[in-house]
């Protein structure tokens, strides 16, 4: 019954918090915004009920003309063969794809790298024991022969990954030679890993500003308070956490085709495929196996929110993270089952007890109303008003609620807004900070929103708003945007954080 209840009520509160439409920016082709608007007027020509505007000049009116990716029960019902959704598929589409690249080529110009050499060097991943104790330099010839926008294929018949879903950071292959300045902090890490005692507090110093590829799983652990700071009973650790989570396998998962639980399987097994759709590793069907299992059993073990639409994504950065300690190549296009069974086993259980140490702290965010994420859109409203007063007056004259963009923002941890390998670099600091992923996100999303607000500002209706609000262009940030995003977080969590009376009306 109560089950059935919270089905009943997100079917008729489709317009509440937690109506997240269709998704496009960092991890989706981004739509022009010019081109839906045209796309909405022609629907609108054809429904038959009568809409007051062409364009919508407030949520309600914006609301009518999105469909809710949130309704349950939207794959069985949706017409895709429709001539709007083939409009969209074709026209749209294509002319969409001709004007952001045409669009990020004018901001971004890059000398060409040589692609002669590449086009005959097949691709070849190796599997090590850990890539914390491969060799600090990799051999040079295989470095030049790597380019990072276009990657030979691993698996067959995959297209070649976009840029929008690259992993790699700019520390990992494909990119150059690593600096002295790197090297030295590499070996920080590896001293402060191997001593007796880990000392926590000088490893979340040294992480705050990214941590080194070959050391991220092992610093992620310990970091996340998985793993213990005494080298001597992590091995110990592991073994039984890994044990301890197939006996949840053993002990609960059968029991996904019950009746009070097939809601909550059902809808884990719809959002699993829309996870990361453009990155082939998260479509093997392996690897949704294991993000199966894994939000399943989280599901159960925490009844009082179990699964909501978002927490699939919080998975990935962790998967990616402990795949790449046996994978010495990039892993877009990895597959799976070139690794042993021990280690698929390793890399699925380190990726449930880390992911459940994220929620243990950002509970609130996913129970019944979400009041946590309604808190911290709230707050976010009062910091951006006593920040940038005009952006803040900006939405107030257009009648844009914080909750309509914000809440994604929090409920996904910004993975919605950034690509996968930003969200990596991202978490290092999170996990260095103090409350990283609840408090100290506040001072990133406001620093994040100030960001584009020369973009805001030149927006002067609802729609298109809502339309930049949801597909910011960040399809070409790494390290470097992200290091300065955190930096303004920073600054503006060491001027605020401790004086909240100040940012209060």
């Amino acid at each position: 019954m109560a089950a059935e209840n919270s089905k009943q009520f997100w079917k008729r509160s489709a317009k509440l918090p937690g109506s997240i439409q269709p998704v496009y920016g960092a991890q989706h082709p981004p739509l022009d915004p010019r081109l839906t608007k045209n796309f909405i007027k022609e629907r609108s020509k054809v429904s038959t009920v009568p809409l007051k505007n062409k364009k919508a000049s407030s949520f309600h009116e914006f609301a009518r003309n999105t469909s809710d990716a949130w309704d349950i029960g939207d794959d069985e019902e949706e017409d895709f063969s429709s001539p709007a959704f083939q409009t969209l598929n074709s026209k749209v589409a294509l002319a969409t794809a001709a004007q952001v690249l045409e669009n990020h080529s004018k901001l971004r110009v890059k000398p060409e790298r040589s692609q002669s050499t590449t086009s005959d060097v097949p691709a070849s991943y190796k599997v090590m024991k850990s890539s914390s104790d491969a060799q600090l330099s990799r051999n040079s010839s295989d470095s030049c022969l790597r380019n990072p926008l276009h990657k030979q294929q691993s698996l067959p018949l995959r297209p070649v990954i976009p840029l929008v879903a690259r992993i790699s950071d700019q520390n990992a292959s494909g990119a150059p030679p690593m600096t002295v300045r790197e090297k030295t902090r590499l070996e920080k890490f590896r001293q402060l890993l191997s001593s007796h005692n880990t000392d926590l507090d000088e490893l979340r110093k040294c992480s705050w500003p990214g941590v080194p590829r070959e050391v991220r799983p092992v610093t992620w652990r310990l970091l996340s308070g998985y793993l213990p700071a005494n080298t001597e009973r992590r091995k110990l650790t592991l073994q039984r956490k890994r044990e301890e989570y197939f006996g949840f396998i053993e002990q609960y998962y059968d029991s996904r085709n019950e009746e009070h639980h097939q809601d909550t399987y059902r809808q884990i097994h719809i959002d699993i495929p829309r996870t990361n759709p453009l990155i082939p590793l998260f479509q093997q069907p392996l690897v949704q196996e294991i993000f199966e299992r894994i939000l399943f059993i989280w599901a159960i073990r925490h009844p009082a929110s179990g699964y909501v639409q978002g927490i699939n994504d919080l998975v990935t950065p962790f998967f990616v993270v402990f795949l790449s300690e046996y994978v010495e190549e990039d892993v877009e296009n990895f597959d799976v089952t070139n690794l042993s069974q021990d280690m698929l086993r390793s890399i699925e259980a380190d990726s449930f007890w880390c992911m459940s140490k994220l929620l243990d702290g950002i509970q609130d965010n996913y129970t019944f109303a979400q009041p946590g994420i309604q808190k911290k859109v709230k707050a976010l409203e009062e910091l951006v008003s006593r920040i940038d007063e005009q952006v803040h007056n900006h939405f107030r004259r257009y009648e844009v609620e914080y909750l309509q963009f914000a809440f994604r923002w929090m409920n996904n941890l910004l993975m919605r807004e950034l690509p996968l390998r930003c969200t990596i670099r991202l978490w290092d600091t999170y996990q260095s900070e103090p409350e990283g992923f609840s408090h100290f996100h506040l001072y990133v999303c406001a620093a994040f929103l100030i960001k584009w607000r020369k973009e805001i500002l030149d927006e002067e209706d609802f729609q298109g708003l809502l339309m930049l609000l949801q597909n910011l262009p960040t399809i070409h940030w790494g390290n470097e945007e992200i290091g300065l995003l955190l930096a303004e977080a920073y600054r503006l969590k060491y001027m605020f954080a401790d004086a909240p009376n100040h940012y209060r009306r």
